[in-house]
């Protein structure tokens, strides 16, 4: 998979790209991540790519030839282009699933009081990972393109991924490690027993309690 990411501050993603399992996953050619700066696009002389939206208003708005310019430069056939703005489709783990199946995945990170709406016309999904206003698409951009990442074969061991939460739209089951009582706080007994279908059925029912307790809204869902 490819995934070029439009954004007017590429040194943002410097720790994304340069650190953990993502690096290790660019390392392995499981995933191309490639990122534009869309002022290298503007045909303004000092690299303008924002302006005062007609009708007024606070804020400045970005302009719609360098981000244009942008995606003719890079998309091909396979392109599925992408838009992060709060007014977008909600972000979940369906989704990344179905991000995926996907050759090439072009970001586009908007910023300031937002964008020209005709930059609508040339996406394929808005998308928003909630119901919050930030600076800049940047952080939405790298939390979804972490959520796809992992998904790819190879990246992490598919179980890591298959018991994740809002898989089955239940959230995952407790974990422990060593020591087994720390300043009181045990272990359950049955993740000590060794029984496997035990402990299978024990963390079923803890992601049912969880789920009901934390976010019963999912289990509507099912």
């Amino acid at each position: 998979m490819k995934i070029d990411i439009l954004t007017l501050f590429p040194s943002m993603f410097d720790g994304f790209i340069n650190e953990s399992i993502i690096k290790r996953a660019i390392d392995k050619k499981l995933v191309e991540i490639n990122i534009y700066n869309i002022r290298d696009y503007s045909l303004d002389p000092h690299k303008k790519v924002d302006d005062y939206g007609f009708g007024g208003g606070a804020g400045m708005v970005l302009m719609p030839q360098p981000i244009f310019d942008a995606v003719d430069a890079i998309k091909t056939k396979d392109s599925k282009i992408i838009l992060m703005t709060p007014q977008g489709e909600k972000y979940n783990q369906e989704k990344a699933y179905a991000l995926t199946h996907e050759k090439h995945l072009i970001i586009i990170c908007g910023h300031y009081e937002g964008f020209d709406e005709r930059i609508r016309s040339i996406v394929d999904m808005e998308l928003s990972i909630g119901d919050f206003v930030l600076t800049g698409g940047e952080i939405p951009a790298m939390a979804i393109s972490d959520s796809i990442i992992r998904l790819i074969d190879g990246v992490i061991e598919e179980e890591s991924h298959i018991n994740d939460s809002f898989n089955n739209n239940l959230l995952d089951y407790p974990v422990y490690t060593h020591p087994s009582d720390f300043r009181g706080m045990k272990v359950p007994d049955v993740l000590l027993s060794g029984h496997h279908e035990n402990i299978n059925k024990w963390r079923k029912n803890e992601q049912i309690k969880r789920t009901k307790e934390r976010r019963p809204d999912l289990l509507e869902k099912r």
